[in-house]
């Protein structure tokens, strides 16, 4: 009985690896939260990932090793949490005001990669955007400064 208990504790995910573990860390919670609104449309296109694996390595510098780390932690934390509560607290908690309109810039970042705004990527932008106390005015600012680096993408948002 002993064993299976030790058994299990052994076979529980680390902190830095859980839903959990994202309250301690905030780039955790930033990658789930990439990961969320690229699935946001039911569809995972390559560009899409490799804008997140840009953009966690330009915000975070980290080796490909590092960004390996993290992405497996951030999809796991994504895959475990039941909202996003779990994620935009933590953004609210470790980010300045600046720092968080920034962040949905890099969410912007991501549903541009494809070209396409979807409209659940949109919602979902939308949603995030007011956990994390990011007002209409500067989250639209941040999708026209996203557009404008994606000429070539097509798609309304619920702003127009």
């Amino acid at each position: 009985m002993f064993e299976r208990v030790i058994s299990f504790l052994r076979e529980l995910p680390s902190a830095g690896n859980s839903a959990a573990g994202a309250a301690d860390d905030p780039r955790i919670a930033a990658a789930a939260l990439m990961y969320h609104v690229m699935d946001a449309d039911g569809v995972r296109q390559d560009a899409e990932w490799e804008r997140i694996k840009e953009l966690l390595t330009e915000l975070y510098g980290l080796t490909s090793e590092q960004l390996e780390t993290l992405i497996t932690a951030g999809q796991q934390a994504e895959s475990e949490a039941v909202d996003l509560y779990a994620f935009t607290s933590v953004i609210t908690r470790h980010l300045e005001e600046a720092d968080r309109v920034r962040f949905i810039r890099v969410l912007w970042d991501v549903v541009y990669a494809d070209g396409e705004i979807h409209e659940l990527e949109d919602n979902m932008l939308c949603r995030v955007a007011e956990l994390i106390g990011v007002d209409r005015r500067d989250r639209i600012a941040m999708r026209q400064e996203a557009a404008r680096r994606a000429p070539q993408a097509h798609g309304a948002s619920s702003d127009e």
